[in-house]
């Protein structure tokens, strides 16, 4: 099973890297998780701790009782297929774009059962990767 793009793109992602999210549809369903990658070109999330398939493959070893080797590998969701979670319901709800007062572009809850608070930003996106450059 290789890699395969998607067949139409999200253009505005609304989902973000940190967010504490619900698994709506899937064996999982029910279960919350926090987002640790977003694959943009597969319209895809993995959900830390989420969705786990078993990776098999040999060793080469002299005992053949030991010659296979299981680990549990993170499989990513569908976007569609997980909502974030409201901070003051603890419910999942549908995101929200409002401007501040103070022109501050922020995600807020909406739906049914949504309180409308705001979703605050994941600290670990505030963190950069990769240095900016220094030029001298």
């Amino acid at each position: 099973m290789g890699w395969k793009a998607a067949q139409k793109l999200i253009q505005n992602w609304k989902i973000l890297r940190g967010d504490n999210v619900m698994i709506i549809r899937g064996k999982d369903r029910g279960e919350s998780g926090i987002i640790k990658r977003v694959i943009r070109s597969q319209n895809r999330v993995i959900v830390e701790g989420k969705r786990l398939n078993l990776d098999k493959w040999w060793l080469s070893s002299a005992l053949p009782s030991q010659s296979l080797s299981l680990n549990a590998v993170e499989a990513p969701l569908h976007v569609l297929n997980v909502q974030v979670l409201d901070p003051v319901t603890k419910k999942p709800c549908k995101i929200g774009i409002r401007y501040l007062e103070d022109g501050a572009k922020v995600r807020v809850s909406r739906g049914i059962g949504a309180s409308g608070s705001i979703i605050p930003c994941a600290e670990i996106l505030k963190i950069r990767s990769t240095p900016r450059p220094t030029i001298f």
